[in-house]
């Protein structure tokens, strides 16, 4: 999986320098229009770097609270797959409900957000698993301070 986010995170700075250059060249031809577009395009470049460079901390922030969690013996439930490798949705769900219920009795703890995250995801539920990944990372570091 690293593999995949180093070709991603190198594709994307590869394909700003591309537009950063042309924006160069844009603002080069000295027209409003051309200024203009060269902006957007380097606003365009500077937004793509901001959210890959956000994926990127999130990811390596989850990343180290796994290896914590996990270290400190927790192991992920073996859900029933289909044959297709997906969880089996009952599985999913009541795993879910358990993980949730976790997180509602304490929910000033890392390690209860983060058990959520990975039922968000079993349940394949990208958007909501990512907020509670986020909120795990954050109560982390205020429990570290």
């Amino acid at each position: 999986m690293k593999r995949w986010a180093v070709l991603v995170v190198a594709g994307v700075v590869l394909v700003g320098g591309y537009l950063g250059w042309r924006a160069l060249e844009l603002f080069a031809t000295g027209t409003l229009t051309g200024v203009f577009l060269g902006v957007g395009v380097l606003l365009l470049v500077l937004l793509g770097l901001v959210l890959v460079l956000g994926e990127v901390r999130l990811a390596s922030a989850s990343q180290r609270l796994g290896e914590r969690l996990f270290g400190e013996g927790f192991v992920e439930d073996d859900l029933p797959t289909l044959p297709s490798g997906r969880v089996q949705r009952d599985a999913a769900d009541a795993l879910f409900e358990r993980r949730k219920a976790e997180a509602e009795a304490s929910p000033d703890d890392w390690r209860s957000w983060f058990k959520l995250a990975l039922a968000y995801d079993a349940a394949r539920d990208a958007s909501r698993g990512r907020r509670a990944m986020r909120r795990a990372i954050e109560l982390e570091r205020v429990s570290r301070t």
